[in-house]
């Protein structure tokens, strides 16, 4: 039985194709998808799209139609997923981290261990970055039991892209349920602003604005300089590592990135105004990590967390999901956060 998406559906992005193949992979659903990326400026798929469908498809030989640039509709029938060795390049500054995330779910269940390289974008605006794959995302799915050895090799701004970075990837049969509580204690803080092929001044304007708007000392404050990336970027990263009412620690990174017309004091600006809003909070996990939390909890089929927002993009996910899977959320408004639990499949 095929599921029917349309790709209109809430906000109508470029996350519902992804999810959807993320899910199909693992049920083995096929899915069809209509209207796809209708929320969007240029409706229907772009290069990082396109490879994320044809990535899928290469780990599970399945059958693909309107796999091309620009289709606005896809059909999607997976066979088995394969462990393998693999390499997906993008081709433009388009995210190779996103390309990553959809593949990662059947990977990290898979009967065998997979090393897989991904070339395009590293570091996008609208996308995690590969610090937040490496420092946030991946660390707590390790705890749900699969192992993951990420390589960074080679930055990829907008618009050159030509970033790279490689995950072997351990799976296990089943997920282990993630629960994540009020946060308690913040053990560091640091921001982090990395210029590439740019001068070093505007990485130092953007940390100390970040740095000053949260009163933070300048041992926190850091900059990076290189050169290995395939053209000019900039990117500033506020790093906030808790612990949670279970003891655990976590890391929440809020990211700002530079671009023609902007001031290092309006990115240095923005990345503060994200992490304060994370900071009056008690929530666990931030805006952007509550969304990517959502699918593999789905998986275990068990699992809660608390949240700052679930925004709009989250809310579309669940609805993904529940073509998927018959898991159901549980979504309770705090003063300050919100706490969302998946309970037992439905009978």
């Amino acid at each position: 039985m095929s599921v029917s998406i349309d790709g209109s559906l809430g906000e109508g992005g470029g996350q519902i194709l992804r999810t959807s193949l993320s899910l199909s992979l693992v049920t083995g659903k096929a899915f069809r998808i209509e209207n796809l990326r209708a929320g969007r400026e240029k409706p229907g798929l772009l290069r990082q799209h396109l490879t994320a469908v044809l990535a899928a498809a290469e780990i599970s030989g399945a059958e693909v139609k309107g796999a091309t640039l620009g289709s606005t509709s896809v059909t999607f029938s997976p066979g088995k997923v394969r462990a393998g060795e693999y390499r997906f390049a993008v081709g433009t500054a388009g995210s190779a981290t996103l390309v990553f995330q959809t593949v990662f779910p059947a990977l990290m269940l898979a009967d065998g261990t997979s090393k897989v390289v991904f070339e395009g974008g590293t570091h996008n605006q609208t996308a995690p970055p590969y610090h937040f794959l490496a420092e946030v995302f991946v660390p707590l799915i390790e705890r749900m039991g699969p192992k993951v050895e990420l390589k960074f090799e080679r930055y990829g701004f907008y618009p050159a892209g030509g970033g790279r970075f490689s995950a072997e990837i351990h799976p296990v049969a089943n997920l282990r349920p993630l629960h994540l509580g009020e946060r308690v204690e913040i053990t560091s803080r640091r921001v982090l602003a990395i210029v590439a092929n740019l001068p070093l001044h505007i990485a130092q304007r953007e940390v100390e604005t970040a740095g000053d708007l949260l009163n933070w000392d300048p041992e926190s404050r850091h900059t990076e300089m290189t050169k290995n990336s395939a053209g000019p970027g900039n990117v500033t990263m506020v790093e906030i590592k808790t612990t949670e009412a279970e003891g655990s620690e976590i890391t929440e990174i809020c990211t700002a990135f530079g671009q023609l017309g902007l001031s290092a004091e309006t990115v240095g600006s923005q990345a503060a105004h994200e992490a304060r809003e994370y900071l009056v909070s008690r929530a666990a996990a931030g805006e952007h990590l509550a969304d990517q939390l959502l699918l593999p909890i789905s998986l275990a089929a068990s699992g809660s967390f608390t949240a700052v927002k679930m925004n709009l993009h989250a809310r579309t996910n669940l609805e993904v999901i529940g073509k998927f899977l018959p898991v159901r959320f549980a979504i309770t408004q705090h003063d300050d956060f919100v706490r969302v639990e998946a309970t037992q499949p439905l009978r």
